[in-house]
């Protein structure tokens, strides 16, 4: 199937399914992390034992390393963009508004997405797409509630996580452009090596996790599973669908992450589900079947 087509395969679906379990569940593996590590800290151990967890795979599978500068590029643009940059804006922009309304924000990735995309010439811009993703965050809003307080430099906050929502755009521009053929296993390792250089800067300078206590077993369990579920495996999947199905669709698993956690949350852990969160959850279902436009098309037909 070409990127191009903006079209989605019933595999490509399925592994959106799995890499928003993927990433959804990292909501419970940072929860349990964060109540003895900060943050910049905790980003820089799943990216770094995600790399270490990655390595031995990609050396049995005799994918090559990157040759020189010029080799290594594409993997620290990869993993500046889509992780040090919006991980870092996200995480300050936290700092002045809540939970709730940074996830909506997060979920305008797709929107940015298609419009970055859009305006670099890679795929076109499809109103029944920018239609979709639109219906598709109403969906979260009225998933997760807005859940706004008045607080001070709520406004900087939300700049900040709308600069995350729209890094994460240029990553899949720069994905897609950069790493054509490049192996999803080889281009998840690598950026994820170069992610842990630039965050072992980061967090030394902001947080010097040095000087921090060694965290306890549940809080290591926390980051194995972030570092081995949420980034290692996650990202293989996720450059698997940009090579399948465009960066466009990929992006879509922001839709999908806030309906996964909830269901996991009422699966696993016995969480009231709402009418609220059911009415959301049927509306982003509504979304991605206009943004995947075969129903439309179905319904032309019949009509």
């Amino acid at each position: 199937m070409s990127p191009n087509d903006n079209r989605i395969d019933a595999r490509d679906w399925l592994l959106l399914a799995v890499l928003s379990v993927l990433w959804g569940g990292s909501f419970f593996f940072n929860g349990a992390a964060l109540r003895e590590l900060p943050p910049l800290t905790l980003v820089l151990l799943r990216v770094a034992l995600g790399a270490a967890i990655l390595l031995p795979l990609m050396r049995m599978q005799r994918v090559a390393f990157p040759r020189g500068l010029a080799g290594w590029t594409p993997f620290v643009t990869i993993g500046l963009l889509n992780n040090v940059i919006p991980f870092s804006l996200i995480v300050i922009g936290q700092t002045f508004i809540p939970s709730g309304l940074a996830s909506i924000l997060n979920a305008t990735t797709p929107l940015f997405t298609v419009m970055v995309m859009a305006a670099a010439g890679e795929e076109a811009l499809q109103m029944r797409r920018v239609a979709g993703v639109a219906l598709g965050i109403l969906g979260v809003i009225i998933l997760r509630g807005w859940g706004i307080e008045t607080k001070a430099g709520q406004g900087l906050g939300i700049l900040l996580c709308l600069g995350g929502a729209f890094s994460y755009g240029f990553a899949a521009l720069a994905a897609r452009r950069l790493l054509k053929d490049s192996a999803p296993l080889g281009t998840a390792t690598f950026q994820l090596m170069a992610s842990t250089v630039m965050m072992a800067v980061v967090a030394g300078a902001v947080e010097q996790p040095w000087h921090l206590p060694i965290p306890g077993l549940t809080t290591w369990l926390a980051v194995l599973g972030l570092a081995g579920l949420s980034r290692a495996l996650a990202y293989i999947v996720f450059f698997q669908i940009i090579q399948r199905s465009g960066a466009s669709n990929v992006m879509l698993v922001t839709l999908l992450i806030p309906v996964t956690a909830i269901l996991l949350g009422s699966l696993v852990l016995g969480e009231p589900m709402s009418a609220r969160e059911i009415a959301g959850a049927f509306v982003i279902g509504s979304a991605l079947l206009v943004i995947d436009g075969r129903i439309l098309n179905l319904l032309r037909r019949t009509v």
